[in-house]
């Protein structure tokens, strides 16, 4: 090998100016995902005297989103593979705009409903289409894992921008316009990706496996619905505890039809694969502890140091951007520390972060404490989330992608729905005061980051 070919064999991955086009379109369309997934969250008072909710009614504004974004997405990922995932991204996209739209026009709480059911539906047809747009995009290797970085590091501050963004919406202008806003967005992205995306499909198409798509949604839905009941109830509610009986009954039903399927929806081989099985388990456990821990500093924010709405989006400006930062270096983690190591690393790193915030105080000097901790957390969080992103798409061929990036999506929508409620009822049964009950919680919570980072998945 001569010196220019050795030199040439090791020097670093580029992306070409159509692939630069394509990260550009795909993360803009995930960053407003994202956005819009916690864009209600400081809104909700607000909307609930507008529009005539009942206090107690108030949390379906996000619970209608949750259970269709991860109820359906599996299903979407799978559609995307055999029908065509720019056809099912650009359908999904068009779905967000309508929905949005008559979500900012809505006039009474059951509109307002219909609509946050369909921005779901569209969230769980957009992503696992666009992940896997992606990760078809970008071969296997240092250029994905950029592109997967820069994913999770605008996933994780769109989660971060959405509550600062519906906080100045809501106060300068309205809450309506914390709908509007993606009305825009998803018309220039429909213009532009028919001239960017190439449609990426399997070559094959055998026909959908009804029954696995039936039990398998089903199964999320009456699962999300569970751990949603649960977190407002408690874990003794007969309807909360059913509906989990039932979703995990429909689930391991599923496992069964999909063992005898010809043409499974999640062919079981592909289910056992350790990249697959360990991976998808770290990212659960990833999203459930820093979504849940950033619900366990809201009331400490609010409820313990006095601050308001839009104060509390702002201090968890910082956790954005260690979340970013954390998506910058993932690539550089992994390229050399492996899946594994990035995994540990990540995860040790969150863990520390979060123990720290043990230490809590009740006077406002704690404020610094918690902006430090979330920050170096918030790098380690995203480090493990990029790592798990990777790992879990890994070693599948491009025909399988639609398949890996909704089974991710729907990890990350369960982790995002289940953390919540979980902490929420240890933080419940532990309060002698809301200090003391988000100190165990938050210590219960690095207690888990600390347990994941010991997960070992291969590729």
């Amino acid at each position: 090998m001569t010196v220019l070919a050795e030199r040439a064999a090791h020097a670093p991955a580029r992306m070409t100016a159509r692939q630069k086009l394509i990260l550009v379109l795909l993360l803009g369309s995930q960053f407003m995902l994202a956005v819009d997934f916690s864009i209600l969250n400081v809104a909700l008072p607000v909307i609930g005297s507008g529009l005539g909710f009942a206090l107690a009614d108030l949390q379906w504004v996000a619970t209608a989103f949750a259970l269709a974004a991860a109820g359906f997405t599996l299903l979407a990922g799978r559609v995307a593979d055999l029908f065509g995932r720019r056809r099912l991204f650009l359908a999904g996209m068009a779905l967000l705009g309508i929905s949005s739209l008559a979500g900012g026009l809505a006039t009474s709480p059951g509109m307002l409903l219909i609509a946050r059911v369909a921005q779901g539906l569209a969230t769980a047809i957009v992503t696992p289409a666009g992940l896997s747009l992606l990760t078809t995009s970008f071969r296997e290797g240092p250029l994905r894992e950029r592109a997967l970085g820069l994913n999770g590091a605008l996933m994780s501050a769109g989660f971060t921008s959405g509550a600062i963004l519906g906080g100045l919406l809501t106060e300068l202008l309205s809450w309506r316009w914390a709908f509007f806003i993606n009305v825009p967005v998803a018309l220039a992205v429909l213009l532009a990706a028919p001239a960017v995306l190439a449609e990426s499909r399997n070559d094959a198409r055998p026909k959908m496996d009804v029954p696995g798509a039936i039990t398998v949604t089903l199964g999320l839905l009456a699962l999300v619905f569970g751990l949603t009941r649960a977190g407002e109830h408690g874990f003794a509610d007969l309807l909360g505890l059913g509906a989990l009986a039932a979703g995990l009954a429909l689930l391991v039903a599923f496992w069964f039809v999909e063992r005898r399927a010809a043409h499974p929806l999640v062919p079981v081989g592909v289910l056992a694969r350790p990249s697959v099985k360990w991976g998808n388990l770290a990212g659960l456990l990833a999203f459930a502890t820093e979504t849940s821990l950033v619900f366990l500093l809201t009331l400490y924010l609010q409820k313990v140091l006095g601050y308001s709405a839009l104060a509390t989006g702002l201090a968890f400006g910082v956790l954005g951007i260690g979340t970013v930062l954390g998506g910058v270096i993932a690539p550089r983690v992994l390229s050399r520390l492996g899946n594994r190591g990035a995994l540990l690393a990540g995860f040790a790193v969150q863990a520390g972060a979060t123990a720290s915030l043990g230490l809590l105080g009740a006077s406002q000097g704690w404020i610094w404490l918690l902006l430090a901790a979330t920050f170096i957390g918030g790098v380690g969080n995203m480090v493990a989330i990029v790592g798990f992103m990777v790992t879990a798409t890994s070693g599948l061929p491009d025909s399988e992608q639609g398949l890996a990036t909704g089974l991710a999506t729907m990890t990350q929508q369960v982790g995002i729905t289940m953390g919540i409620p979980v902490m929420s009822a240890i933080a419940t049964a532990a309060m002698g005061t809301v200090l003391q009950g988000v100190i165990v919680a938050v210590l219960v919570n690095a207690a888990l980051a600390l347990a994941a980072a010991f997960i070992r998945p291969t590729r």
